[in-house]
């Protein structure tokens, strides 16, 4: 991936769990937080750290904040100042605005005041908790919409040393294989002669009600 600039305001637990993924990643990050324990905590995980308040347009100017690729705001409990960071970011010419919502309402002012990409981190976390805990073979999930999903699920042990034309995902379940994660090794697009093997991980695509049911097997 190329070497993009993200500034990230807000250095709580979520706006600094994002900031240092980016930077691992090799990214330019900026952290911005108004408080200075924050700025001096975030250390060596951002590429520079500064104190300022998100809430006045000078202070944003003075960090070039239009010149960042994107721009996370991930201000913690202060919805007001969520939302005039927001609004400031967008008359400033921001070209990516992702913000945290701590609420249904809070996201729609959000998104009324321009925000290109609006996060609800306790949400998601607690569905996430309770689609693994409905369906204890699924690793990981990406929501595609209300009804359809991809998921990252364990091989059932009676598909173990079967192929992947033997089990015929599409007749059976509704569902589509798009890779095989084996010995991390992936394979995309696996062969109808794939053979599953007991520590392999499927990715399949499909409805949601489909992948709930596939994801219980035995």
């Amino acid at each position: 991936m190329p070497k993009q600039g993200y500034a990230v305001i807000g250095l709580g637990r979520f706006g600094m769990s994002v900031a240092r993924k980016l930077y691992e990643a090799g990214q330019d990050v900026l952290g911005i937080d108004i408080k200075e324990a924050h700025v001096e905590d975030a250390g060596l995980s951002v590429t520079h750290a500064v104190v300022a308040d998100s809430t006045e347009e000078e202070a944003l100017k003075s960090v070039g904040i239009r010149n960042f690729d994107c721009v996370i705001v991930a201000i913690g409990d202060d919805m007001q100042a969520s939302i005039l960071t927001v609004l400031l970011l967008k008359e400033l010419g921001a070209k990516q605005v992702i913000a945290k919502a701590l609420s249904k309402r809070h996201g729609q002012v959000l998104n009324k005041v321009g925000a290109d990409w609006i996060v609800y981190p306790e949400r998601d976390m607690g569905e996430r908790v309770a689609h693994q805990l409905l369906s204890p073979n699924v690793l990981d999930f990406i929501e595609l919409s209300q009804q359809y999903s991809i998921e990252e699920v364990k091989i059932p042990v009676s598909m173990t040393g079967k192929s992947l034309r033997e089990v015929d995902l599409r007749a059976e379940y509704n569902i589509s294989a798009i890779a095989i994660v084996s010995d991390e090794d992936i394979i995309v697009p696996p062969s109808p002669d794939q053979i599953f093997h007991q520590e392999d991980r499927l990715v399949v695509i499909g409805h949601k009600e489909d992948l709930v049911e596939f994801g219980n097997i035995e």
